[in-house]
């Protein structure tokens, strides 16, 4: 399993996203994302455009809660050429929209609402839904497991990686070691973090940000005892 390193907090783009992502691109990450939200597309173009000159994966997660303004961060990714598109519901548009494209589109299963986003649904929901999402066409989904308000997360996981073999990834409150491990145990591929990397909760003994990212990683490879660089 790996992580997506999100430059994010409260479920918006870090205004300094720019600076932030220059100061940790000698860390060996291979997944890097930002929201819809929170910054102007100009900011998000040059932002895609670093991720992508260092050979990363690329994704833009969608949390806008109109059915308007997510089918206008959709296009947005689009144009970005984003690699993978993640939230949102909205199957068939999405995928109308990234037509032609190479962008995969991993939609959030269940009922997501509000921003901060939380997660309604069933753990049946859950299964249900992501099987019809990937067989629509999705490339995965992305689970908001540790926001779900009527279910277990680790259940809802177990749900999503039964009723596919494509990707599922969990989105959000993946703040700890153990955590990592849980989320791990219960089939994820990749899940993200954003606040507990740049606030250092996820590591509280150290202060840069990069080693919070390499301890992340540590514990991604399972190692019990990690030590940043």
């Amino acid at each position: 399993m790996d992580f997506i390193f999100m430059l994010t907090r409260e479920d918006q783009t870090i205004e300094d996203c720019l600076e932030v992502y220059d100061s940790i691109r000698g860390v060996p990450l291979a997944h890097v994302g930002f929201k819809d939200v929170g910054v102007p597309v100009e900011t998000l173009r040059k932002l895609h455009d670093r991720i992508k000159q260092d050979g990363k994966t690329s994704y833009m997660e969608v949390v806008s809660t109109s059915l308007e303004s997510c089918l206008r961060s959709a296009e947005v990714g689009a144009k970005l050429g984003v690699d993978c598109l993640m939230g949102g519901t909205q199957v068939k548009e999405v995928l109308g929209i990234l037509k032609g494209s190479e962008s995969g589109y991993y939609p959030f299963p269940g009922i997501p609402q509000g921003h901060p986003t939380k997660l309604g649904g069933t753990v049946e929901r859950i299964g249900a839904d992501t099987k019809a999402m990937v067989e629509a066409g999705c490339a995965g989904v992305d689970l908001l497991a540790y926001r779900a308000t009527e279910a277990d997360p680790l259940d809802m996981i177990r749900a999503a990686r039964a009723a596919t073999k494509k990707p599922v990834v969990v989105a959000g409150s993946v703040n700890s070691p153990q955590r990592i491990r849980d989320v791990a145990a219960a089939g994820a591929d990749l899940f993200t973090i954003g606040t507990a990397a740049l606030d250092g909760s996820f590591a509280p003994r150290f202060g840069l940000l990069s080693n919070q990212l390499r301890l992340i990683l540590d514990a991604c490879r399972g190692d019990q005892n990690p030590r940043a660089a």
